[in-house]
């Protein structure tokens, strides 16, 4: 970068209690750049990018922006300066509107009234700015993640931000989305507009970025253009050692139907589901977004309920129940961690534990010494990076996260373990551990449902693929008759 940065970030430290996040860190941005900040879930990226969105406060280190101090004290502040962060979660008010929702906090009002029709037309001209002709009166609450996206980078334009901050911005988007979002990045970056993003996914990242900066254990390891670099040296200079992007080789050895699904309707219009899943298969499940995996998922764990149909753990009818699921062994990791797998604010113990109170109990009264051994246990067996088990759930990076679910259900003893979409959000080092750990279970004699949008993690881990499509199960195909092509023929029909 030979003219001068527009942002610039120098020896950033930062500690938690018990940990500590950044270590001297620094980056420069240019302006209309598109620069890609990559790293291990942990290794500081949001931390970083939490300090220069005003959310936390540096411990030490600098930070300008045009050559001039940059000290936000609150995200208010980095608004006004043209900082916005686009979280992974993403912040819209699902109760309002999408105009509502693009000026929250800066509506336009005439005698301290709300100007309505102000309001809409502003609105509308930033969407339109986007290319986006989502309607201003349309409820947050019914549109898509990719539509929520929008309204998120439209209010950021109305903020005037020079540097939009976008957190796995892709994680949830289909191809065709991701395709659009680009489109509207490059537009920005034509605009002027900088743009900070942060993936774990390889191709993204050579097809949008300009530079890439990479961070380990809370300190910036390298800054790069991403011409002059390749996927193997990034993801060795992440992890600080090679790590191959390949599935683990497992010996099959299939047993028994584990589980048996015989003409399930996930509602009353919809076509019946059959198909079993041995011990020891890895059973993947494709299809596109909105094709039915994750109902059907939930369908099986008696989180959902279905119109018809019958599901058999063994020779074991399920009634439709999540307490009779488990009861008959059966685990969930579910796609949506944060909201639905995790209770965030407790401690990884009593995540891992939860599911097993029974056996830790004595008259209603949990033994918490046998509950942090067996936590113990479980990060040490799948190596969860967090200094002590009562760390609470929130602080750990997403792949400790999933890891921790994981443990749940290694806990349980489960005989069936549904997994939905396991390495969402974590980074190349958890993943190969995930997959190493998925390999381990079903020699083990565990029947695995894998649910997954990575078509290459599919086709790797799975022994026979079915595919779902409008909420039918379009077909079954065989490993070895599983190719990209064919999978995503069946999944469009």
């Amino acid at each position: 970068m030979t003219s001068p940065p527009l942002l610039s970030m120098q020896g950033i430290d930062k500690s938690f209690p018990g940990a500590r996040a950044l270590r001297g860190a620094h980056l420069e941005l240019a302006a209309g750049e598109v620069h890609v900040l990559l790293g291990e879930n942990g290794a500081g990226k949001s931390t970083l990018m939490k300090i220069l969105a005003g959310q936390y406060s540096p411990d030490a280190g600098t930070m300008a922006l045009d050559g001039v101090p940059y000290t936000p004290r609150s995200p208010l502040d980095a608004h006004a300066s043209g900082i916005a962060m686009i979280h992974q979660e993403l912040s819209s008010v699902a109760p309002l509107t999408v105009a509502e929702n693009i000026l929250l906090g800066d509506e336009p009002s005439r005698f301290g009234i709300i100007d309505r029709r102000a309001h809409q037309r502003r609105a509308r001209a930033l969407l339109e700015a986007l290319g986006c002709d989502l309607d201003p009166n349309a409820l947050a609450s019914t549109l898509s993640v990719a539509e929520l996206q929008m309204v998120e980078i439209a209010k950021a334009l109305h903020y005037d931000a020079r540097v939009l901050i976008m957190d796995e911005p892709t994680a949830a988007l289909t191809a065709t989305e991701t395709t659009r979002l680009f489109e509207v990045i490059f537009g920005l970056r034509a605009r002027g507009v900088s743009v900070l993003y942060i993936s774990h996914r390889m191709p993204e990242i050579f097809a949008i970025g300009e530079r890439v900066t990479v961070m380990r254990d809370g300190a910036t390891v390298e800054t790069v253009p991403i011409a002059d670099t390749t996927v193997e040296a990034l993801i060795a200079s992440m992890v600080g050692r090679r790590i191959e992007q390949r599935v683990p080789k497992r010996q099959v050895n299939l047993g028994d139907a584990a589980l048996v699904v015989e003409e399930l309707k996930l509602s009353a219009l919809s076509a019946p589901i059959s198909f079993a899943v041995r011990a020891g298969e890895i059973f993947g499940l494709a299809g596109l977004m909105g094709s039915g995996r994750t109902e059907l998922a939930r369908a099986l764990f008696g989180a959902d309920s279905s119109s018809a149909g019958e599901v058999r753990l063994g020779a074991r009818r399920l009634g439709g129940s999540v307490r009779e699921a488990i009861g008959a062994g059966m685990g969930f990791v579910t796609e949506d961690r944060k909201a639905q797998g995790l209770v965030l604010d407790s401690s990884a113990a009593a995540n891992i534990s939860l599911a097993v109170l029974n056996r830790i109990c004595r008259m209603g009264v949990i033994d918490l010494r046998q509950e942090e051994s067996m936590a113990e246990a479980y990060r040490d067996r799948l190596r969860i990076r967090l200094p002590t088990v009562q760390e609470p759930t929130r602080t750990l990076s997403g792949g400790n996260q999933q890891k921790v679910i994981i443990a749940r259900w290694l806990a349980v003893g489960c005989r069936v373990l549904i997994l939905d979409e396991p390495t969402r959000g974590v980074d190349v080092a958890a993943k190969s551990e995930i997959y190493e750990l998925v390999g381990e279970l079903a020699e083990r004699g565990v029947a695995i449902l894998l649910i997954s949008s990575d078509l290459p993690e599919i086709l790797g881990l799975a022994d026979r693929v079915g595919v779902m499509r409008e909420g039918k199960l379009a077909g079954i195909v065989d490993r070895s008759e599983a190719t990209p092509e064919r999978v995503m023929s069946m999944a469009v029909g």
